[in-house]
């Protein structure tokens, strides 16, 4: 079922989304060679609870983290680990918080220290295609109309998607009702809330 959020509720989401963000953010600086994924976990739980918000992913479907942390090859829901970042290595932490029962979920990718050509393309196409869907999220398109949005602008960029992950509704929990694929899909409405995931 697709549940419609309230504008009280999308801005209390709002609201949510800038503790996330600080967080990613506050991540930059933090993350560089000779820490652990398992390091990014406790500092991105820390700022989670330091800043009122509740880690929403702990104790869902019994996951233990705050974080999925993936690196380098692996595509998404990697565990925090303790293993050394190198220098180059690409890392995609996402999470969900719950800032008073208003969720937020973001990935954000970074590289560790020093980048490469191809990463560097990798990261711009990913940013720029996950604008493009933003752009097709508009009340009366399709759902389908985000994820061709993205999947033609990669690939023209000789780069492809990971069909086997969506994005999805997200509020009052974590992965709610509707997925969000390339193809025709639901007429988007007020008040739906989605992620747009690039993979």
């Amino acid at each position: 079922m697709i549940i419609l959020k309230s504008g009280r509720e999308i801005d209390a989401m709002d609201e949510s989304g800038t503790v996330l963000a600080n967080m990613h953010i506050a991540l930059r600086d933090f993350i560089e060679p000779g820490i652990m994924s398992w390091d990014i976990e406790r500092f991105a739980h820390k700022f989670i609870l330091d800043n009122g918000a509740i880690p929403e992913q702990i104790g869902f479907e019994d996951y233990k983290y705050a974080t999925c942390i993936s690196i380098n090859d692996e595509i998404c829901h990697g565990f925090p680990r303790k293993e050394v970042l190198k220098n180059g290595d690409l890392i995609k932490v996402d999470t969900v918080i719950n800032l008073k029962g208003a969720l937020s979920d973001s990935c954000w990718s970074y590289v560790v220290r020093e980048s490469t050509p191809d990463k560097d393309h990798l990261m711009e196409v990913a940013l720029k295609a996950m604008y493009k869907g933003i752009e097709q999220a508009q009340v009366g398109n399709r759902l389908g109309d985000i994820g061709h949005a993205i999947q033609t602008y990669v690939e023209r960029e000789n780069l492809t998607i990971v069909r086997e992950f969506v994005g999805h509704g997200v509020g009052p929990t974590l992965h709610e009702a509707p997925n969000v694929p390339s193809g025709k899909g639901l007429r988007l409405k007020e008040g739906m809330v989605i992620t747009i995931e690039l993979w």
